[in-house]
């Protein structure tokens, strides 16, 4: 898949394999990165195919709403809200599939601007402003998807640091990121 590489976001090698390799696995990781440790949230993906057999949208947003759900909430479940999250996941393939013909990386490989590119991925389902920031970063920062304009819509999360998920290349760097997570947090308290 053009622009991918080796991503050491679940560390995990199959996970991490299958974000490296699999555009839709990627996305679904950042959409289960909420309320949940990253490193479990990207490892998401590697579960549903595990025990869906493909991670495929059309296969995904035709797959039963109950079994489907049932798959994601099994433990281990692929996040704390397994059922709910399942239902997101199903929501997205199907944009996926109505949107950009099934094709996941489409989403970023026929994005002209950074602003087109954010705009494209804040209409997601379960993508708020902030987290289309951080996966334009992703893009940009690990799979060198740097549209005319990028750094402008990404904000602090394009600069070099470490912020987000965006800048998780291995373990220290995952440290890293919580560290910076961690007194971000702790100064907002104040």
């Amino acid at each position: 898949m053009s622009g991918m590489a080796d991503l050491q976001i679940a560390q995990d090698p199959v996970a991490d394999a299958l974000l490296s390799t699999d555009a839709f696995a990627l996305v679904t990781g950042m959409l289960l990165d909420q309320q949940f440790p990253m490193e479990r949230a990207f490892a998401g993906p590697a579960k549903i195919l595990e025990r869906f057999g493909t991670l495929d949208p059309v296969a995904i947003a035709h797959a039963d709403p109950e079994a489907f759900a049932e798959l994601c909430a099994t433990p281990p479940a692929i996040h704390r809200y397994g059922r709910s999250m399942a239902g997101r996941i199903q929501e997205l393939a199907r944009t996926v599939v109505d949107e950009y013909d099934g094709d996941t990386a489409a989403l970023w490989t026929t994005a002209r601007t950074g602003e087109e590119l954010f705009g494209r991925v804040r209409a997601l389902p379960g993508f708020g402003e902030q987290k289309a920031k951080i996966f334009v970063a992703l893009l940009a920062k690990q799979l060198d998807v740097k549209p005319r304009g990028w750094t402008k819509v990404t904000g602090d999360y394009g600069r070099k640091g470490y912020r987000s998920v965006a800048d998780v290349t291995d373990p220290e760097s995952l440290q890293r990121v919580r560290d910076f997570k961690k007194a971000a947090k702790a100064a907002a308290r104040k």
